[in-house]
């Protein structure tokens, strides 16, 4: 009983710990920055977390089943240059936005096929995307800023209702979405028991190959839906766009609770590891800090998280 008491508080502390590490870095960074604690910065930074939020959603429901996507950043610079090019060229608005969607649809279900199929591991194959959509992204814009976006779409990510920025409107209801998704339809029964065991799933009746084709065309599909909504904000279609976006989500998925061996963990608290990202990816710029120093920190970061998520579940089977 008391070895039971004791992985409950554990498990609270766990909960706690990265609440209280949030705030301790606004406190950190409002001692060391005049202008982090603002209303203005507080709405930059809802507004800079709303692309890395949405994947987030798609992240969760693949970590679950115990997998991973590593071609998720590269997939918002693909879209967010396909769309540009595109009403670049005067092609319509929502002509641009659909072909975009499409692509990231396509994508993911690329992905689930070489994962269904030929049967090859998802970090593999993920990360043979992130490098080849990587490449198509320099061929479509030849390796140079695309300008020339409608000013009407400059709404969608520039654009606020009262305080609250669009983009991160569009990010609730893509978190209501997925809470819905996950906790209350069989859908999300079936990917949690996919990461509990893909082979038990399959034994109980679950088509565990439908469930991931639906899953990673939904992962692409808010993949695309962050590429555009990052066209919309920088107001530009970039070379770069989206590069090192998917530790970004990764990280923020993990610091949510959710397990690297799958199975286990909440959408719920996955905002709070992307609040966590975003709080400090902005105050380590409002206090120059080295771009590259910022990733070695944002790599730390990811360890730590895992090496936490890792611990707990050794601690759960010694129990």
């Amino acid at each position: 009983m008391q070895k039971k008491m004791t992985g409950k508080r554990n498990i609270q502390w766990n909960d706690m710990g990265i609440i209280l590490t949030l705030v301790a870095m606004i406190v950190i960074f409002s001692v060391f920055t005049k202008s982090f604690f603002s209303l203005r910065n507080f709405t930059n930074v809802a507004r800079q977390i709303s692309v890395t939020g949405i994947c987030a959603v798609g992240m969760t429901m693949v970590i679950l089943t115990g997998g991973i996507d590593l071609s998720i950043g590269s997939l918002i610079g693909l879209t967010s240059a396909l769309a540009a090019v595109m009403m670049s060229n005067g092609c319509p608005i929502i002509l641009a936005v659909l072909a975009a969607l499409a692509v990231g649809v396509i994508v993911g279900f690329f992905n689930a096929t070489c994962i269904n199929y030929l049967y090859i591991p998802p970090m593999i194959t993920t990360l043979a995307m992130m490098i080849s959509l990587r490449g198509a992204v320099y061929l479509i814009t030849g390796g140079m800023p695309i300008y020339g976006i409608p000013e009407q779409f400059k709404v969608l990510g520039q654009g606020s209702i009262g305080a609250l920025p669009i983009s991160t409107i569009i990010m609730v209801i893509v978190f209501i979405f997925g809470y819905i998704v996950l906790g209350r339809t069989p859908f999300g029964r079936h990917i949690y028991g996919i990461g509990g065991s893909a082979e038990t799933a399959r034994l109980s009746g679950v088509n565990v190959k439908r469930v991931l084709y639906k899953m990673y065309m939904l992962v692409g599909l808010l993949g695309a839906l962050a590429g555009l909504i990052l066209t919309s904000r920088v107001n530009s279609g970039q070379p770069s766009s989206g590069d090192g976006y998917e530790m970004d989500i990764i990280t923020a998925v993990v610091l949510g609770g959710v397990s690297v061996s799958g199975g286990e963990g909440k959408l719920g608290k996955v905002i709070i590891g992307v609040i966590f990202m975003g709080v400090l990816a902005n105050g380590m710029m409002m206090m120059n800090i080295n771009e590259y120093w910022q990733r070695v920190v944002k790599g730390l970061v990811l360890l730590a998280a895992v090496a936490v998520d890792i611990r707990a579940k050794n601690k759960a089977k010694a129990v």
